[in-house]
């Protein structure tokens, strides 16, 4: 009787074996799984990056206030008419969030 049960034992131990760590098995499965999640997050940020350039590029496509801008943000460009005061920080470097400033009586005029 008692060669049965550890015979019993034996086979049920053989039979969880690929049930848990086998080539399919949950451990398996579950680590497929995180892959499968962190590639799905992974593509969710850059469909959401491919749609920002893709609205950056239609908006520089179809009309000059894109163009508009980049040319005062990036290059420093400036209407006629207006005053641009650049703030500095306590180290003398220019504020991030500087801006061109309008006059009250602003002309719309293209970009020089």
């Amino acid at each position: 009787m008692r060669l049965i049960i550890v015979c019993l034992t034996a086979l049920l131990l053989l039979i969880q074996y690929p049930l848990w760590l086998g080539k399919g098995g949950w451990l398996s499965v579950r680590r497929l799984d995180e892959q499968v999640m962190q590639a799905r997050k992974k593509n969710d940020e850059l469909r959401a990056r491919n749609a920002k350039l893709e609205s950056e590029v239609h908006d520089l496509q179809e009309g000059t206030g894109a163009i508009e801008e980049r040319a005062r943000y990036e290059l420093g460009m400036i209407r006629q008419n207006e005053i641009f005061i650049q703030v500095l920080d306590a180290n003398g470097a220019p504020a991030p969030a500087a801006r061109p400033s309008t006059a009250a009586a602003q002309a719309a005029a293209p970009v020089h």
